[in-house]
């Protein structure tokens, strides 16, 4: 979070978001009372409420607003007061229907529902920023702001236009990046290929539906485009935002999740005060925990320390092909499970379920059912354990390890007409984090070209098939300065452009992982092949599989059967003062953990603190104390040794020898910083209470 534009709240932030529109003004009162009850210290307001604030173009309504905002600050709860812009009104539409969004293969969308809007209209962009300049004028000195809530889920569902206005767009940004060089973006495209030369910038169009495969560069760049698009709409109603209230943070909601990747965050991160993420489960998952792990701790890097949990869900969602409930417990382990990863501020969707509408089904605060719910009581106890854990704020989460993460590199695994359509790039880092969490390792997430790498002992780079030649050099001086660098096959192939790499694969990585490979071999779905060597035994690998020819590493492990039987399979090289692993298949998970685990060792890389298995640890530094999260996914509990004269902060017990993580549950642990220097002998093995 900016230092110069902070939330200005005590302790956790809690709440959600507020839409006290959709209900009769006398049911207000009841809502701020049961907030109170609840430890509700911050909602979300007018987020869609454009249609009510504006009624007709240039004519605005705030009395319903002005009561809310009185009536909040009356009950001593902040406001996140939102630009009401991903949802412009019938009127706006009715006049504009140029600023309604086309689709790849030329419909027109109609309105009807949120986000039907193209990106680059300059009739939206006008109306958006009319609105937020008079929203922010009448409310920056009101006393329940505290924090300007831009727009919502930018992208969610509109991340690229394919209309002429966007296609005008397009060439705008393209002529800026090519510096009004045709001849340079002709060369960047390979536009020979395919009779694709371009001669006008304006013979230049979106990638459109077409009858083969379109140019992957095209599509990358496209990709580039719509996202800094979207980027440009924010930025631009922040500035209305901060001209009015300089004070005020300002944030936008991200969505860091496994279902979404339209728009690259590290681009937008330095844009806001205060970084805020959307996360939910996904049902089919059945270690959704690794989920909330993983996307926590990419958005405390994307943030650079704290962040806010914007929405996530008290039970089920709506939107999902089946839309389950939260276990028992599972909704207050999930929230606390995200302060772990550096949350400061806790929230959901939505404070009172709708009773009617496209989300009458998803879950809220206060379900249908009432306060006579699980949920309701759930609600409350989360918010007794956010105000217990208010010291926790502000604190950050020390990392020896680093995972590399890109969206180019994503964006561009993911084109067609790779060697194997079976690639999912973020299935590929959560197969390398999933070990590192069980362990108990803390991880950071980092670009390709950080500059401070050097603040890591180990750096993993599950996939990065894109690599630009300066953020390639960059991982390699990180190995020749006494790292340890290890890498995932099918990386450093192409450049920035998407161009190969000639010379033999893995292109950028030859030198530093002292491997040359002459043909991939990727697997057929359900094939597998067997891995011989330093590996357990029987450990196979699937998806992948490439001819290596050490130039320098030695061989771990080689395949044991098929056309490559013999041929290195994972790779360990000295290069410098460092050292480079090259991990040219996918091994089934076991052997995936067995390698990670001797590689974090060699790079002297210890957990955070030893818990058995089932029981997640992560680590939160403050200035006076270290925050020790435990938390039970087994819903067996566990009894785990911590040293005594500490203090367990949800029940504000004392410590003695050992701390209890209830069956489900959550345990945190105040460590004051005499104590960190603490450690547990190899022979102590926590153990498991009695069922």
């Amino acid at each position: 979070m900016s230092t110069a534009r902070r939330l200005r709240l005590p302790g956790i932030a809690y709440g959600g978001d507020y839409n006290p529109e959709q209900w009769p003004e006398e049911v207000w009162a009841e809502d701020m009372r049961l907030m109170r009850e609840a430890g509700v210290t911050m909602v979300s307001v007018g987020i869609f409420s454009w249609a009510l604030l504006e009624p007709a173009e240039g004519v605005h309504d705030f009395s319903r607003m002005d009561r809310i905002l009185d009536l909040l600050h009356e009950n001593g709860i902040a406001a996140d007061l939102a630009t009401p812009t991903a949802a412009p009104p019938a009127w706006f539409f009715k006049a504009h229907p140029e600023a309604l969004p086309v689709d790849r293969d030329g419909r027109r969308l109609w309105p009807g529902s949120r986000q039907t809007f193209c990106p680059s209209s300059p009739a939206y962009r006008s109306a958006a920023l009319r609105i937020a300049g008079v929203l922010a004028e009448r409310y920056a000195a009101h006393p329940a702001v505290a924090m300007w809530h831009v727009h919502n889920e930018y992208g969610c569902h509109n991340a690229a236009c394919y209309c002429d206005t966007s296609a005008a767009a397009f060439r705008t940004w393209l002529r800026a990046r090519y510096d009004d060089d045709l001849d340079a973006l002709n060369h960047a495209w390979g536009t020979t290929f395919w009779s694709q030369w371009y001669y006008a910038w304006d013979q230049i169009l979106p990638p459109r539906a077409t009858g083969a495969v379109p140019n992957p560069t095209h599509q990358l760049d496209w990709r580039r485009f719509c996202s800094d698009e979207l980027l440009s709409l924010c930025t631009a109603e922040r500035d209305v935002l901060r001209r009015a209230a300089p004070d005020i943070p300002a944030t936008t909601n991200l969505m860091v999740l496994r279902t979404f990747d339209a728009l690259d965050y590290w681009r937008w991160a330095p844009e806001l005060d205060i970084l805020s993420n959307d996360h939910y489960l996904m049902s089919d998952d059945p270690e959704a925990e690794i989920d909330i792990a993983l996307s926590g701790d990419l958005m405390r890097s994307l943030a650079g320390g704290p962040w806010f949990l914007m929405e996530h869900s008290t039970g089920a969602v709506n939107w999902q092909p089946v839309n389950r409930a939260k276990r028992p417990g599972e909704m207050r382990r999930n929230a606390l499970a995200h302060v772990a990863r550096g949350a400061d501020g806790i929230a959901f969707f939505q404070w009172r379920a709708a009773k009617a509408g496209a989300e009458q089904w998803h879950s809220a605060m206060l379900p249908h059912s009432g306060t006579d719910s699980h949920v309701w009581r759930d609600v409350v106890q989360l918010g007794t354990d956010l105000k217990a854990l208010a010291e926790v704020r502000d604190s950050t989460v020390p990392a020896q390890v680093a995972i590399v993460w890109d969206w180019d590199a994503r964006w561009a695994l993911e084109l067609p007409s790779q060697p194997s359509g079976e690639l999912r790039y973020q299935d590929l880092v959560r197969d390398w984090y999933t070990p590192l969490w069980r362990a108990g390792v803390a991880v950071d997430f980092v670009r390709p070209g950080d500059p401070g790498l050097d603040r890591y002992k180990l750096v993993l780079v599950p996939s990065l098939y894109l690599v630009t030649e300066a953020a390639a050099a960059n991982l390699v001086r990180f190995t020749e300065h006494g790292g340890t660098l290890a890498v995932g096959f099918h990386s450093g192939m192409v450049d920035e452009n998407g161009h190969v790499r000639l010379g033999g694969y893995p292109g950028a990585f030859r030198d530093v992982l002292g491997v040359l490979t002459d043909e991939l071999f990727p697997l057929l779905p359900g094939e597998t092949t067997g891995l011989a060597g330093e590996v357990p035994p029987g450990a196979t690998a699937e998806l992948w599989s490439e001819r290596v020819r050490p130039a320098g590493a030695q061989a771990v492990a080689s395949y044991a059967d098929g056309p490559l039987a013999g041929h290195p399979a994972v790779t360990r090289h000295q290069h410098g003062s460092g050292t480079a692993w090259y991990l040219a298949t996918r091994p089934d998970p076991d052997t995936l953990a067995a390698l990670l685990d001797r590689i974090r060792r060699e790079a002297d890389v210890t957990p955070q603190h030893r818990a058995p298995a089932g029981i997640e640890v992560a680590l939160r530094r403050g200035s006076e104390a270290d925050y020790l999260f435990l938390i039970d996914h087994t819903g067996d509990g566990a009894e785990v040794p911590v040293p005594s004269g500490e203090t367990e902060l949800l029940t504000g017990k004392p410590v003695t020898g050992s701390v209890t993580v209830p069956a489900g549950g959550v345990a945190v642990v105040r460590r004051p910083h005499r104590a960190t220097a603490d450690t547990l002998g190899e022979d102590t093995e926590p153990t498991r209470p009695p069922r």
